[in-house]
């Protein structure tokens, strides 16, 4: 076997390793190994090699016994770097479908994927924002992102010249679970963004995106006095280069998919 080859099957074995750990939890190698078929040098091997990678941990199982002779079990566990690694290798996964989808059946496909995938959270959100008063329909939304895990607050947006008011709000999404998607495939954002302007019933406009390096995605919204006599939600400013002639960062990344 060549030497490529043969490291290849190494990192397949690992990854097969950690992943059942992750679905079993905490194990001990003799159980991880008997699942496997490895031998025992195999897997001290593999368990040493995700130890000093910081994928796994070690753990003593509880005794409950008063007497007896030997050491305590020792467990593998998995840690918080192990299960981010298995979700940048599912974010390569749907990247990977994406870019299929988009080759095979074109870039409109994907764009109708992404509006697939925020239509159900839409219907979710839908009576929660109307629900409540106008003036904090911004807020009930940031509280059911947050719900949903994506850590949302909202800020007020003054412009020059103008009480705060004036200049609507911000929703700040400080979560993206899927960042590296959004990045390669910003289709995924534009839904969200015209999805938001529908839930709200005013033009929103995205100024800055976890997936293109900023530390958080931000949303402009604007103030429903600003919005006119307005019943039916407002168009969504998108642009897919950032514009600095204003100071602002315009952009199209965000949360809320897969």
């Amino acid at each position: 076997m060549a030497l490529g080859a043969a490291a290849s099957s190494e990192r397949g074995t690992r990854a097969r390793v950690a992943r059942l750990i992750l679905e079993l939890g905490p194990s001990t190698a003799s159980v991880i190994g008997s699942r496997l078929g490895l031998t025992p040098a195999a897997i001290r091997r593999h368990l040493d090699n995700l130890l000093a990678e910081g994928l796994i941990e070690t753990r003593t199982a509880r005794t409950y016994a008063s007497r007896g002779r030997g050491r305590p079990a020792r467990l593998f566990a998995i840690t918080d770097a192990g299960r981010s690694a298995f979700e940048h290798a599912y974010d390569d996964l749907a990247s990977s479908a994406l870019r299929f989808l988009a080759q095979t059946a074109g870039p409109e496909a994907v764009e109708e994927f992404a509006r697939h995938q925020v239509a159900e959270l839409e219907r979710r959100y839908g009576p929660v924002v109307a629900a409540a008063p106008p003036g904090e329909r911004v807020q009930a939304l940031a509280d059911a992102l947050s719900a949903d895990g994506y850590a949302a607050s909202t800020v007020a947006a003054p412009e020059a010249g103008k009480p705060a008011a004036a200049g609507g709000e911000q929703l700040c999404q400080h979560h993206c679970p899927v960042a590296h998607v959004a990045a390669e495939f910003p289709q995924l954002c534009e839904a969200e963004t015209e999805t938001f302007s529908r839930l709200l019933g005013v033009p929103v406009r995205r100024l800055a995106t976890i997936a293109h390096g900023d530390g958080i995605c931000t949303t402009h919204v604007t103030c429903r006095s600003l919005a006119g006599k307005q019943t039916t939600p407002g168009p969504v400013e998108s642009h897919g280069t950032s514009d600095q002639g204003d100071g602002e960062t315009i952009s199209e990344s965000g949360g809320l998919f897969l």
